[in-house]
Parts: C-alpha cells; structure tokens; sequence
C-alpha cells in the first residue's frame, strides 16, 4: 500500500546526502575516533570533523562557532538553557523570575515546573497564538532573569517576533532564550538579527539524525551551569563523547537547508496554499493560528473527531499535535492556550510537509481527506 507523510514537524527522513556524509565517521577506513583522544591521528581526524561541523552550524545561524555547545536534541538544549542559566546566573545576579508561554513546547514547560525557589510566569497567547507584548512588558522586571519563547510553534506554525520580545527583556538586562527547532530553513533569520542570547537547535526537524543538537550561547553575555557531569567537554557545559557521525551528519543537514532553503520555502508556501484552498471548499474547518512557517498547517474540522479521522485514512500520517505528547489523548495544550475549547482540540489535525513531500504525495492527502471527512460527517 502506497503510503504519505505528513508529519515533518515531528521528525524527518534524513536525507541520502546527510546519510552519505554520516557513514564517513563510522567505519576504519573513515574517522571513527573520539574526538577527545589527543594523543593519535584517529582522534584528531575526529576532532577536525566536529571543528568543521561546528564552524557549518555556527555559519548557518550566523553565530561564532565558539558559541556552539553540541546537545542530544532540542529537548536537552532547552533543559540547558534553562536550568543552566537559572544555576549559573541567579546568585550572581539576585534575580529569581522566568516568563515563558502556555503554548511553548513541554520541554520548557516542564523544565519550569521543576526549579526551585524561581517565579515562573505563563503567558497565555492571543487567539492567533501569538504573545501579547503589551502583558510581556507588564510583568518583565528587574527581578526577570530569563525569558524563554519559541521563534516557531511545533504544532501551530506560529512565529513569535523574538527581535522586539528580545529588545524588551534587554531593556531590564533579562537574558532571552528561544527554541529555534522547526525555524532552520523554514524562514530567514540570524541570532543576531533575533538578539537572543540562548537559542536551542535540533538536527532530526531538517532532514538529519535524530540524537544530536546544539545550544546556542552568546559570548560574553551569558553564563551556563552544565547540567550533564563527566568530563567537562563542550568547554565545560557539557560533558560526555561526542558523537562526531551524528555531528557530521546535522552540519551536512543545516548546509543543505541554508543553501536550498529559498527555494523550499516557495515551494511548501505552494503546498500549503493547495490545501488550504481544499479545505476551505469542504467548509465547516477553521485554521488555528497566525500564519507562520509554510511547513506546518493546524485545522479544526467541524463534526470531526481527529483520531477517527486519522483511523479512516491509514495511508497517510498526519498527527494531532506534538509527538511528546502523542501517549496521551487529551487535546493539544497549545491549542487550548489559544482559547480552543475541549471539543475543538479533539477535532484537530496538524498537517507538516518537508522537503521529501512530492505532489502525489499531496494529492493522496488531499483525496484522503475529502473522502474521510465526508464519510464521518456523514456517519454522524
């Protein structure tokens, strides 16, 4: 059975060129070494590809490459950021208030919830899933020691303007982190144009491994406690071997999403303006958010329960929001924050296109929902 996937923003297929690049550091006759082995040529080699790697991603994102502290994922990036500043910065400063949002992924949520001694402050976004700055300014202070919003919802779509959220937490000296996972190659940016000062990266959202990811650090800003003991690698905010296939394999990835990523973001803009051309001829759905990168399309259907749906079209993947959260059947957090009832959460998919989406590939999604839809709105 010919099948299609829709669910880019939960993970991607690595691409055949990142796949060629990755088997290099893997066998004797590539550079297998441990990057930390100083004393032969194997580790060496090694440690040249992590430095080559670290100088591509730090490029892509327009940081120094000394900014680049390498992760198992966003999920330990925004950990890092968090608890690290929060250990790092908070005696140093006085300061004992984080801001964040209801609709951030559970990676900040919960890595929130679990300090101690710190004023965690929410936000609730506007109906479009953007943040209220008006709130932002009202409840920043000279006690804010970090705020931490995402650039690009992972179910919505949603971009938040990080430039003016940054230049309003500078103004009382707050350090701004950002999860920039589902952002590489889906919009223009630098952390220089966005002025965060902690920006959390991932490899497995943009066509590479999964397992490897960066934080970003800004020099001579900020200070991060690590959080991972054994060795003090990473100049000492993380330790551990460094996987240099996997390192390899996310700067070959970030490469290919800076040089093709014009290009692609034309081409899933011209997908998503196909499907939501059909879903605005079936009526009855509503598309939830702001509209913000191309790759990511949320939508409530009307009369339509979403896993009956997905049920009825097994040919295609498309999710109902994050995969962190797929174990559970409670509707999306997100999508509640913006002010969707139970109901509504529950009828809604999120439709994520990448670069291995074809236009068969659209065209099965496309015939898949309009029978499924029609067949349990009349079954209803």
């Amino acid at each position: 059975m010919r099948t299609a996937y829709f669910d880019n923003a939960s993970t991607t297929p690595v691409d055949v060129r990142v796949v060629d690049k990755m088997q290099s550091c893997l066998s004797t006759d590539g550079t297998f070494g441990n990057p930390a082995s100083t004393t032969h040529s194997f580790g060496w080699m090694a440690s040249e590809e992590v430095e080559w790697s670290r100088d591509v991603v730090a490029d892509c994102i327009g940081a120094d490459p000394r900014e680049i502290v390498w992760t198992s994922g966003a999920t330990e990036s925004d950990n890092l950021a968090i608890r690290g500043t929060v250990e790092a910065m908070r005696e140093s400063t006085g300061r004992t208030k984080i801001i964040t949002m209801e609709s951030e992924h559970k990676a900040v949520i919960d890595t929130c919830s679990h300090l101690d001694d710190v004023d965690v402050v929410v936000l609730k976004p506007k109906p479009s899933g953007v943040v209220c700055l008006d709130t932002l300014a009202k409840v920043l202070d000279e006690n804010t020691l970090l705020v931490s919003i995402m650039l690009v919802n992972n179910e919505t779509g949603v971009v938040q303007p990080i430039q003016t959220i940054a230049r309003l937490a500078h103004e009382v000296d707050a350090f701004v982190h950002s999860d920039l996972a589902q952002a590489m190659g889906k919009l223009p940016w630098t952390v220089d144009q966005l002025e965060i000062d902690l920006g959390s990266l991932s490899a497995h959202k943009v066509h590479g491994p999964k397992g490897i990811g960066a934080l970003y650090v800004r020099r001579g800003r900020c200070q991060v406690a690590e959080q991972q003991h054994g060795g003090k690698h990473e100049r000492g905010m993380r330790s551990g071997t460094l996987p240099s296939h996997q390192i390899v394999g996310m700067a070959e990835a970030y490469r290919l999403a800076n040089q093709e990523g014009h290009s692609e973001i034309q081409r899933l803009n011209q997908i998503r303006d196909q499907i939501e051309a059909m879903l605005g001829n079936l009526g009855g759905i509503q598309i939830n958010g702001k509209r913000g990168v191309p790759h990511i399309l949320n939508f409530t259907i009307d009369g339509v329960d979403a896993e009956r749906l997905m049920a009825a079209m097994p040919q295609v993947a498309v999710s109902t929001g994050s995969a962190c959260n797929s174990a559970t059947i409670e509707p999306s957090h997100v999508l509640k924050a913006m002010g969707l009832s139970r109901q509504q959460g529950l009828s809604s998919i999120r439709v994520s296109t990448g670069r291995m989406t074809t236009g068969d590939d659209v065209t099965m999604l496309l015939d898949s929902l309009r029978h499924a839809i029609s067949q349990l709105r009349s079954a209803a």
